[in-house]
C-alpha cells in the first residue's frame, strides 16, 4: 500500500464565532471520520491541526509573514492514510468534515526517498 497526505484547507472567516457546543459537535465529526478510517486499518498518522500564524523563508533569507497572506484559505491541518491508489485515497477523503464548511482536502501521494 502507498501512503497519502491529506492537506486540509479552510477559510476561517466564513465560519464565524462558534459556541462551545458547536465546537464540540465539530470535533466529534472529525473524530468519527478519523475513527472510520482507522477501523479500516488505513490510518497511518491522524496528524494535527495547524495554527494559522507562520513564516515563509524564501531564497536569500527573505522572511515573510505567512504562510499565505495573499489568499483567504488557510492550511488547517493534515492526516496521513494508506491506500492502494489515489482514487481509493480520494474516496477516504470524501467524508472529511472540512468539506461541510466550504474547505477542501488536497490528496497527495507521499513518495519514498
Amino acid at each position: 500500500m502507498k501512503e497519502f497526505l491529506f492537506v486540509f484547507r479552510a477559510d476561517f472567516s466564513k465560519m464565524g464565532e462558534r459556541s462551545p457546543e458547536q465546537m464540540q459537535a465539530s470535533m466529534k465529526k472529525w473524530m468519527d471520520w478519523i475513527s472510520g478510517i482507522a477501523a479500516q486499518n488505513k490510518l497511518v498518522d491522524r496528524g494535527n491541526r495547524l495554527e494559522p500564524a507562520g513564516k515563509v523563508l524564501r531564497p536569500d533569507n527573505i522572511v515573510t509573514d505567512g504562510p499565505f497572506t495573499e489568499i483567504k484559505e488557510t492550511l488547517a491541518g493534515y492526516t496521513i492514510v494508506k491506500a492502494d491508489t489515489l482514487e481509493e485515497a480520494t474516496e477516504l477523503a470524501k467524508g472529511c468534515p472540512v468539506l461541510e464548511t466550504g474547505g477542501n482536502v488536497e490528496i497527495r501521494e507521499i513518495g519514498k526517498m
